[in-house]
């Protein structure tokens, strides 16, 4: 099946007659995998049904507007392609970033010289990444070589992917729920095979025009087709992230697909909605209509951090060239477990400059044909895959330095703080037997005590035993804590006076609690009887007074 000036064309009989009427023509459904004899409509029991055949190429000056295989409608029209396009090649790179809020890398990405594949995986806890790698894994056999029937090639695939992820939820339930988007594109030498789900775009750049080649599969897509918002107000909705379409390997998959006819000249831009999701088409064509493919999709991603992605970034450029290109092809994101990223970094281009690594050589290396399943379990080599080229290291030790200032200035204004508010506590206490005022609190931090002695009061801690016992123990336990260290000792002074006042009246300074029991006034003892009402009334006598001091010493 091709592509023609009015769309692709349907199936029809050899003897059908040029100038018979199109509406007349049954048009078949594209199955996602099936293959071009599942296209063609089966012989009616009469056999005067009609069989298919493969229509002309359309003139190479006619405008090709590419429509879309199946019963979704197109997104716009791709411009005309000039000239020959036989035998064109793809000159092409890739690079993932996990970007500035995410933890890990969902997205998934390839470059070869026949297929581009974005895969941006949906699903949270439920490994996303595993999602898209998984589908990588699979969609990276179509690089093989394009076959004839590119759609169904291209289909086959992605049915291939959904059908794993399907395997891989059923060993493991703790995966229910992950998915993937896939925007996928598969290069014969002169057309591109294009199968999308999911809310990654491709784009085409011609002649200083850039075209989205894809419709999103999300809510806010289908509010755009309604009229009820903007593009621009898309960018800010808040369920702008809800995709309508995915591979899950659980729901019936209704890809996108249509073919593109290419030129030299022409470049291709495959990403994320990390990166479509924030620059609008000036933007990308800003970026995308200079430099090498290198550069560009180093820029497209510095470019989507600095306009404040929150998600993962992926972007795959290719350009269209005459010459062949001896480029190994690219793996980028979760399929290739970023094993490179540089240590204590928490993207690929953070502080990258414009056109710092534009013409950087890439690294290369070679994809082993025999590589498995791209999924954590089994990883897949760091050296079998050429990754992004890195940019240099800049100004590391900058970084470094500026982050142990900060750390530092933050300790010393936390002991400072410490230490003033720690200057500002006084409370009585005892050192060596003697009462004393201390500055702090009593108590030990990693071996150095937080209290020292500023003031003694000449009074030994036996001599308060032996007036007021609680008030010792009060005094060892340590008086409450004031503000200066004349109120801490105004505290000390006023409970030792009152503790020599109480002993005084009750007529020793050998010993009492200091304490007198409810109802009783100062002086009073339980052991001292009241006076009778009657009687002597002469004072007793010195032995019944040493008695009633014995009394009290023993109360």
């Amino acid at each position: 099946m091709t592509s023609t000036p009015d769309g692709p064309r349907t199936p029809r009989d050899p003897g059908d007659r040029d100038d018979q009427d199109d509406s007349t023509r049954e048009v078949p459904t594209i199955r996602p995998g099936a293959s071009p004899e599942d296209q063609a409509f089966a012989p009616a029991a009469d056999d005067t049904a009609p069989r298919p055949v493969i229509p002309a190429e359309p003139e190479p000056e006619e405008r090709v507007d590419y429509t879309e295989i199946g019963p979704n409608e197109t997104t716009g029209e791709v411009p005309a392609v000039p000239g020959d396009r036989v035998g064109l090649h793809l000159d092409f790179s890739a690079v993932s970033d996990v970007g500035r809020v995410r933890k890990d890398n969902q997205d998934s990405g390839y470059a070869g010289p026949h297929l581009l594949a974005v895969c941006d995986g949906v699903g949270g806890a439920a490994r996303g990444d595993i999602a898209s790698s998984t589908a990588i894994s699979q969609l990276r056999k179509l690089d093989d070589g394009p076959a004839d029937d590119l759609l169904g090639q291209v289909a086959g695939g992605l049915l291939r992917a959904h059908n794993r992820i399907g395997e891989l939820v059923d060993d493991d339930p703790s995966l229910n729920g992950t998915s993937t988007t896939a925007t996928v594109g598969v290069f014969d030498g002169a057309r591109l095979g294009v199968a999308h789900v999911g809310d990654s775009r491709a784009y085409l750049v011609r002649s200083g025009e850039i075209t989205q080649l894809t419709k999103d599969h999300t809510f806010v897509q289908s509010l755009i087709d309604e009229g009820r918002i903007t593009e621009a107000e898309a960018r800010t909705h808040p369920h702008r992230n809800l995709i309508l379409k995915a591979l899950d390997g659980v729901h019936e998959t209704d890809p996108d697909l249509f073919l593109v006819d290419l030129a030299e000249g022409d470049r291709l831009l495959l990403c994320s909605d990390g990166a479509c999701g924030v620059l609008d088409d000036d933007r990308l064509l800003d970026i995308l209509g200079s430099g090498t493919p290198d550069f560009a999709a180093i820029e497209l991603v510095r470019a989507s951090l600095e306009a404040g992605s929150t998600d993962n970034v992926t972007c795959v450029v290719a350009d269209v060239t005459r010459q062949p290109v001896e480029t190994e092809p690219l793996l980028v994101g979760a399929a290739a477990d970023l094993p490179r990223r540089a240590s204590g970094l928490t993207g690929l281009f953070r502080g990258h400059r414009s056109g710092d690594t534009g013409e950087m050589e890439p690294v290369q290396a070679t994809i082993p044909p025999d590589v498995g399943w791209a999924i954590p379990s089994d990883p897949i080599d760091p050296e079998a895959a050429r990754y992004a080229p890195l940019p240099p290291r800049r100004f590391v030790w900058v970084k470094r330095f500026f982050w142990l200032v900060v750390v530092a200035g933050l300790l010393a204004a936390a002991v400072g703080a410490g230490y003033g508010f720690l200057q500002g506590r006084y409370y009585v206490g005892v050192q060596d037997g003697e009462v004393v005022v201390y500055r702090g609190f009593d108590y030990s931090l990693a071996g150095f005590s937080l209290q020292d002695a500023v003031e003694g009061t000449d009074i030994s801690i036996e001599d308060v035993e032996a007036v007021n016992p609680r008030l010792a123990d009060a005094i060892q336990d340590g008086l409450p804590v004031h503000d200066d260290v004349d109120s801490a000792k105004e505290e000390f002074e006023r409970r030792w006076t009152t503790a020599l006042e109480d002993a005084e009246a009750a007529g020793t300074t050998g010993g009492g609690s200091g304490e007198e029991a409810p109802g009783q006034t100062p002086g009073e003892t339980e052991d001292m009887p009241s006076s009778p009402t009657s009687g002597p009334t002469s004072a007793p006598t010195a032995e019944l007074q040493s008695a009633g001091a014995d009394s009290r010493e023993v109360g």
